[in-house]
């Protein structure tokens, strides 16, 4: 697998969806929590979505529990908890694990060795960027706020 556009995950409503659906467009991949000290970075994922998809960037959120345990809700708990705590608009996907040999092959590859942000997950909320080419573009840590100017700079540079 050489680009994100070789994966497919599945939908929090539990459809497959390959990620080649998102050719030509930006992405920005983020394993998410809903009981998170960084939980509240849903309203900023959530304000990237209305100011930069509408010129082409996908966000997508990926919950994950294995990080204290921070998302121990179904698939439709989750759905509803960011419908209406953060009127999350954005497409969400089904609990994977980012870390370990249970992790989703597209996170295998976000941090195997050949990426070039290698290493694991460290919390919820890490970000990676993933140009229309559906190449690695960068990697922001879980304290990069999705509000930062240096997110944003990237983002408006990869549209």
């Amino acid at each position: 697998m050489s680009t994100a556009h070789d994966f497919s995950l599945k939908t929090i409503s539990g459809q497959e969806k390959s990620l080649s659906e998102y050719k030509g467009r930006p992405l920005l991949v983020v394993n998410v929590a809903s009981k998170c000290g960084f939980t509240p970075q849903y309203d900023g994922l959530e304000k990237l979505h209305k100011e930069y998809g509408p010129k082409g960037l996908a966000v997508l959120g990926i919950p994950c529990n294995q990080f204290g345990g921070q998302e121990p809700g179904s698939e439709a708990e989750i759905q509803e908890f960011c419908r209406m705590s953060f009127g999350v608009s954005f497409d969400l996907f089904a609990k994977s694990d980012v870390n370990g040999a249970a992790a989703a092959p597209l996170y295998q590859w976000l941090t195997g060795s050949e990426s070039p942000a290698p290493g694991a997950i460290g919390w919820n909320f890490e970000k990676f960027l993933i140009g229309k080419d559906g190449k690695i573009v960068k990697r922001f840590s879980s304290r990069i706020k999705p509000e930062s100017e240096d997110l944003k700079k990237n983002i408006e540079a990869a549209l």
